[in-house]
């Protein structure tokens, strides 16, 4: 009996990929209408996507065969939605960020911003957690945290043992700052999960102390990952979904979500949420004594020296900037400034200038700006212009390799979030084609009598627990249409339920399988489940708050709030903009 339940375990993904379709067949045999067509597929990706019973890319081309099949869509149609502009955003934007990680530069812009804030406790918490925000920002979280990790267990090491003049020679060739590539990164966990003892034994108190905070150091970094990648558009993939989802379901929507408009209302959320969770993770693993949490002490003082000069010495490793270095620090500056003066909104950019319409808006998207800086990192070669000797052949001449190369974007470009991406689009398309939204819409309308506030903050603890157990990425793909639909059935501007759905999507702090950061954290040893729970449980509550202030603060003047808005109308919202005009217009 036992040997048959291993068996159907060992299974369980077959089965569930066989049963789940079947099982959930009566939904559309009994009721054969396009809306219960479009549901059963929304139900069996949903499915697959909270079970992984498939692959997450493999489940978002479901769209692609069921949609023709069921006669919601023509197969053209569901294609284009698989490469739309927010998918060319995200492809540009990953062309960017793996040049910034071929080149080290990420690096040394890390070990420059902890030079500077020093290693004190509670400092080098904030150090560790502003530098890796701001990388998020711009290259993956997954990356950002296989980078810092192995550079804060670096300089834990120095800080848990006295300096001596042989602690700062082990210090110059300290192997743990070598950052090695995926398949060799299991040998380096275990090289930077040794602990190093100094010679007299330390008092067992002590050695509980060093424990948190080497927890906390450890969390720390994997949570300012997730909350630095909320900060710009292309920082996490969830803000490319919703403003795809935006485009598409409201294609007459005037480029509301932008670069410019979204760092406007989320770079102030991430800060606030960055500098908050530095204070819960300081008082849980440091306690309330901040006077030692700053290092003020002599014997706490000449640890900091010591690991002060772990981080110096790796800085000074890495030599004078290359040449390749100065061209992709050039090269990404240019996209950022690019991306923000592009169609800002309160005052006409080089895109309304240059590449107007007919109605004035710029004809280039985001996605032709960071395209056009993908195309030059192909160009610009990656040293000083010479000819050099080629190794292989002697007698030839050879020209320097371009900064960027198709052999490492293949290697390190996430092709499957392209197609999840698009899979995604194609949901929300079909949803609106078959009438499902509409009709989701009409069921949802006796939530018209809750405020807006408190709408907003059921919708951030609803996708704060679920994207705990689900990939990010698949839970604003699945809420977004949904709360569309809510917002249009209720006369509340769509993005005011949105945004906040993106925002809590990136929430994912209590458990190592809710996101790459978390899992990464946890295979370097020295934490529990319930340690990351307990930190992530109060975390995801100071998030959901945060994000509640923002969206009914300084979100209306950006996103304009406080009306329900002309792109949003349709044929059940007409009242909508009627009951506004009415309440609009002055009495006679």
């Amino acid at each position: 009996m036992a040997t048959c339940w291993q068996g159907l375990w060992a299974y369980r993904l077959y089965l569930l990929v066989f049963l789940l379709p079947v099982l959930l067949l009566p939904l559309p045999i009994l009721v054969p209408t396009k809306e219960a067509y479009c549901a059963y597929s929304i139900i069996l990706m949903a499915l697959f996507w909270c079970t992984e019973a498939l692959p997450l890319a493999v489940t978002a081309l479901f769209p692609i065969v069921l949609y023709p099949m069921m006669g919601i869509m023509d197969a053209s149609e569901v294609c284009v939605e698989y490469f739309k502009d927010s998918n060319i955003l995200f492809v540009g934007g990953l062309l960017v960020a793996i040049a910034v990680e071929h080149w080290n530069l990420h690096k040394r812009i890390a070990l420059r911003v902890l030079l500077i804030i020093g290693v004190r406790p509670a400092l080098l918490l904030l150090g560790f957690m502003l530098v890796t925000a701001f990388l998020s920002m711009w290259i993956s979280n997954t990356a950002t945290t296989a980078m810092m990790v192995p550079i804060a267990h670096a300089v834990l090491q120095q800080l848990h043992k006295m300096p001596t003049g042989k602690d700062v020679e082990e210090a110059c060739d300290n192997p743990a700052f070598e950052l090695q590539e995926a398949s060799s990164q299991k040998e380096e966990t275990k090289c930077d999960n040794r602990q190093v003892h100094p010679a007299s034994p330390e008092p067992t108190g002590q050695r509980q102390e060093q424990l948190r905070f080497s927890q906390g150091m450890s969390l720390c970094v994997c949570y300012a990952a997730s909350i630095g990648g909320i900060a710009t558009l292309t920082g996490t993939t969830p803000n490319l979904v919703l403003q795809g989802q935006v485009n598409s379901l409201f294609p007459q929507n005037g480029n509301v979500v932008n670069f410019a408009s979204w760092f406007g209302f989320a770079f102030p959320t991430m800060i606030i949420l960055l500098l908050l969770s530095w204070l819960w993770l300081q008082i849980l693993f440091l306690g309330f004594n901040f006077r030692k949490n700053f290092g003020f002490g002599g014997q706490a003082q000449e640890r900091a020296q010591a690991a002060f000069h772990v981080i110096q010495t790796e800085h000074k490793r890495l030599g004078p900037m290359s040449f390749a270095e100065k061209a992709v620090s050039v090269l990404f500056v240019t996209l950022v400034v690019l991306w923000f003066t592009r169609e800002p909104g309160f005052f006409l950019g080089w895109g309304n200038l240059a590449f107007p319409d007919e109605e004035g808006d710029s004809m280039a998207s985001d996605a032709t700006v960071a395209i056009f800086i993908g195309i030059i990192l192909f160009l610009v070669p990656s040293d000083i212009p010479g000819l050099t000797q080629d190794p292989e052949n002697p007698g030839r001449l050879k020209a320097p390799p371009a900064l960027l190369n198709w052999k490492t974007v293949n290697e390190k470009m996430p092709w499957n979030i392209v197609l999840l991406l698009g899979g995604g689009f194609a949901l929300a398309k079909g949803s609106e084609k078959s009438g499902l939204s509409e009709w989701l819409g009409n069921k949802l309308t006796p939530l018209e009598n809750v405020p807006p506030p408190a709408v907003a903050l059921i919708v951030c603890l609803l996708v704060a627990a679920f994207t705990e157990c689900t990939s990010n990425v698949a839970t604003t793909t699945l809420f977004l249409p949904i709360l569309a639909s809510l917002a249009q059935a209720i006369c509340l501007h769509p993005l005011y339920v949105m945004l906040p759905c993106t925002l809590a999507s990136s929430l994912a702090f209590m458990l190592p399988v809710a996101t790459p950061p978390n899992a990464i954290v946890f295979s370097f040893g020295g934490l529990k489940v319930s340690d990351m729970a307990r930190a992530g449980f109060l975390l995801n509550i100071i998030g959901v708050l945060v994000i509640t202030l923002a969206i009914n603060s300084w979100s209306y003047p950006i996103f304009h709030l406080h009306s329900f808005p002309t792109w949003a109308d349709s044929n059940n919202t007409a009242g909508c903009l009627a009951t506004q005009a009415n309440a609009t217009t002055p009495a006679p």
